[in-house]
């Protein structure tokens, strides 16, 4: 166990609500409004964590918060002695999780990238339907100009969470029908998804995960989001985002570079919580003691 004193604790805390609010206060301020974001709503909607989650500092398993009444009625967290800590308990309860986790992330780290999806994902989810995942966003080339793209280019998705939103017609132009239970079977690591995914799966392991990792893989997916929806094909001019052009040989050529950024920059924090998982499945948790008899 490692032992923090208030103050170590809290100037922790403040940098990383800093670091939030740096980066988020003009989304914070967009909602307050009652406005919607396109691009960055995706982050609270479809992942798991609202923006007061995200901004609470988590020290993750093994440290001990001194003077820390705040964090004892927190879900995960336990009184010990004069402190607070992540519950052996909640370990326990997560253990299937965080084996599940680890052996995805490892599959998807084993695998060499793929770079050739151009990220077609958003395109074969409104192919052939007037049915648009973002209403009030329109196509850049229309509805016929989006379809002869998708027609015109392979689909090489590997990514079940992306599949699973194709309209039917696009289904069988995978070339792989990707489901649920064979996901650990196609992850690969040049997906951008697979990368925002790491983010997906810290922020489902809180507070066993510290928060110093959690932001590290919401930048990540920040930025993954931002290409994938610039490659999209939604115009997003009126919320100052230039297109990547993916119906151009130019276009898809920036599309991989940076895509390879990102997946160079994914790799260090997926392995970072891939040791986590680890870490946290070979903690010999004393069961007797966690759930009394």
């Amino acid at each position: 166990m490692t032992v923090l004193d208030r103050a170590a604790w809290t100037a922790r805390s403040a940098r990383h609500q800093a670091e939030v609010h740096a980066l988020l206060d003009p989304y914070f301020e967009l909602r307050k409004r009652g406005q919607s974001h396109p691009v960055i709503d995706f982050l609270f909607t479809y992942y798991n964590l609202s923006g007061a989650q995200l901004l609470r500092w988590h020290p993750g398993f093994g440290v001990v918060l001194e003077d820390a009444p705040e964090y004892a009625s927190q879900r995960g967290y336990t009184t010990v002695g004069a402190g607070v800590t992540a519950d052996p308990a909640f370990l326990v309860r997560r253990l299937d999780t965080i084996r599940y986790v680890g052996r995805l992330l490892e599959a998807t780290a084993a695998r060499p990238p793929a770079f050739g999806c151009f990220g077609l994902h958003e395109w074969a989810m409104v192919y052939q339907t007037s049915d648009v995942r973002h209403s009030k966003v329109p196509l850049r080339l229309g509805g016929a100009g989006t379809d002869a793209v998708v027609e015109s280019l392979p689909l090489r998705c590997t990514h079940f969470d992306a599949f699973r939103f194709f309209t039917e017609p696009a289904v069988p132009r995978n070339p792989t029908l990707l489901a649920r239970d064979t996901q650990i079977e196609h992850e690969q690591p040049g997906c951008l998804h697979a990368g925002m995914d790491v983010y997906r799966f810290t922020s489902k392991l809180l507070p066993l995960v510290e928060s110093d990792l959690l932001w590290l893989a919401f930048g990540l997916a920040y930025d993954a989001r931002d290409l994938d929806m610039r490659a999209s094909p939604y115009d997003l001019s009126a919320y100052g985002y230039e297109p990547v052009r993916i119906e151009t040989p130019q276009g898809r050529a920036d599309y991989v570079r940076e895509q390879s950024a990102l997946t160079e920059r994914a790799e260090p924090i997926r392995a970072r919580l891939i040791e986590r998982c680890r870490t946290l499945a070979g903690i010999n948790v004393d069961t007797s003691t966690v759930y009394p008899a």
